[in-house]
């Protein structure tokens, strides 16, 4: 049994890009029902324009949010997480589940920051979550259970797939999973450019690029092969493909994605809330 129930009360801190998807896809799977959702903005005049699109309340008093929740999701910047947990941590106990998505800030800050044995999620959603199509890594604190770990599983789920990581990788997950589709987005744009440089009207040339990497991806996912054996099933020989890859290894493509990941990698351990602060 995870801690969900027909009745089972959820505050979102920061109903913003990513807390709003998360709010939208709660509601649309019938996880959460609305009038058990108080989520939380900063400022009065987000209040206004997130309240348009998200038929939960919304409010920016973090604690009132908090007082009366079974779950606590805080969706803030990494920057900004120590100031709301300070907020909060009179709300907090051992009954109530916490779970964050702030980039770099570890379930052991959160844990030392509230100095209470309030169980800790941590995760790291991406945004194709917005049309069910993410993947969320999580990891567990000290105080959490295998029972919160489901209810976490239960609510990503919602938005794409989950996995259960170790916590010395969500910085990596960070640079790959959550910065990839930024890279993968320039990749979309560059094979729908070198379309139209052949001839290919725009629009169609975007279709067959977003449909072909969809594709791809759905062929590592189901046949669980190698991508580079996948690669070598549309390579055959002296034939068109080959001549386009040795363009690509020409060009760095392999290595400027690695690359990518690994910097994005060292930024996310840069965000890092410093142990000073605590």
């Amino acid at each position: 049994m995870s801690l969900f129930g027909s009745q089972v009360r959820l505050a979102v801190l920061g109903a913003g890009k990513m807390g709003g998807i998360l709010i939208e896809a709660f509601v649309r799977q019938n996880l959460v029902s609305p009038q058990n959702i108080r989520a939380t903005v900063q400022h009065p005049a987000l209040e206004r324009k997130n309240g348009v699109k998200l038929a939960v309340s919304l409010g920016t008093d973090n604690c009132g949010a908090v007082r009366g929740a079974d779950v606590v999701l805080v969706c803030v910047k990494p920057q900004t997480v120590g100031h709301v947990l300070d907020e909060i941590k009179d709300e907090l106990d051992e009954k109530k589940l916490l779970i964050s998505i702030a980039a770099s800030v570890s379930t052991d800050y959160i844990e030392r920051r509230l100095g209470l044995q309030t169980p800790v999620i941590r995760a790291m959603p991406n945004t194709p979550s917005m049309v069910g199509a993410g993947i969320t890594a999580i990891c567990k604190g000290k105080f959490a259970t295998a029972k919160h770990v489901e209810t976490a599983q239960k609510l990503f789920d919602a938005v794409g797939k989950t996995v259960v990581a170790d916590e010395k990788n969500m910085d990596a997950i960070t640079g790959l999973s959550a910065s990839g589709p930024a890279f993968l987005y320039i990749i979309l744009e560059s094979l729908a450019e070198g379309g139209v440089k052949v001839g290919l009207p725009r629009d169609l040339a975007t279709l067959l690029a977003a449909q072909t990497a969809l594709g791809a991806a759905k062929m590592v996912l189901d046949t669980g092969h190698h991508p580079a054996l996948l690669k070598d099933t549309v390579t055959t020989p002296a034939g068109c493909t080959i001549d386009g890859i040795l363009e690509l290894e020409e060009g760095g493509l392999r290595v400027t994605l690695i690359k990518a990941v690994v910097k994005a990698t060292e930024r996310a351990k840069e965000l890092l809330v410093s142990d000073a602060e605590l």
